[in-house]
């Protein structure tokens, strides 16, 4: 007795995989429509584009999520910890990203990253004092201000790091690109913590000189680039993970 030849069954593969993929849309959407408004605003900043020229000292603001895991991994550091924390870093991030996005003055200068430990801001020194000097301007006042926002709100610890190019030191009040970055360091320290709602052992200040530049001191805007300050609100314990931070 032949045995009975089934043909056509190809279709039947076809279609399971359509309503499969149905069945994931649609979950997908369900789970969209459960997340809460204010957590969507958080989100949403994340796929606004940005003016892609570029102005004095690099490129505009740009901001790169996990940026270093890969370096950070190999140094024993964890990877990214429960959904509330990587939570926290997009919240802080985005309040930053919206108030460099709304000053012309700060959206050429300024830099943003996040990791698994902190969120990273980086702006040059030109937009955040007087030449020559350790005199915060507006701006950045303003940027500090939401620094302090962020350290009432967040059991987060900030780093300040002063950083100075070769060519920045120019004499005056200070004798060299380290006591020049250091004043710098201590006076966005000191501003966030004149408020007195911080415990002092939160907000740490280091002066680089001109040891950690970005890019090679070859022409101006490179080395308006090198000449930074950056605030890095990490974990409490990123800094029991090795140098580098």
């Amino acid at each position: 007795m032949s045995r009975k030849k089934f043909h056509g069954g190809s279709w039947k593969v076809a279609y399971a995989d359509f309503v499969t993929a149905m069945m994931a849309f649609f979950l997908l959407m369900w789970i969209m429509n459960m997340i809460p408004p204010e957590t969507k605003q958080v989100l949403s900043t994340y796929f606004q584009p940005t003016s892609d020229t570029s102005g004095p000292g690099g490129p505009v603001m740009t901001l790169d999520v996990n940026a270093n895991t890969a370096d950070r991994t190999t140094r024993g550091i964890p990877k990214p910890d429960d959904a509330q924390a990587q939570s926290q870093r997009f919240e802080i991030a985005s309040r930053f990203k919206r108030i460099i996005l709304d000053n012309p003055a700060l959206l050429s200068q300024s830099g943003l990253s996040s990791d698994e430990t902190g969120v990273l801001l980086r702006i040059n020194n030109s937009a955040m004092f007087r030449p020559g000097s350790a005199q915060l301007t507006p701006e950045a006042k303003r940027v500090l201000d939401e620094a302090l926002g962020v350290l009432k709100e967040y059991n987060m610890d900030l780093l300040v790091r002063g950083h100075a190019s070769q060519s920045e030191h120019t004499g005056g009040p200070f004798a060299s690109a380290w006591e020049l970055s250091g004043a710098r360091a201590a006076a966005a320290a000191g501003h966030i913590a004149s408020d007195g709602a911080i415990i002092p052992t939160r907000i740490r200040a280091i002066s680089y000189g001109s040891t950690r530049p970005l890019r090679p001191e070859t022409t101006a805007d490179n080395k308006l680039t090198n000449g930074r300050v950056e605030l890095y609100f990490h974990r409490a314990d990123a800094l029991n993970f090795g140098s580098g931070l």
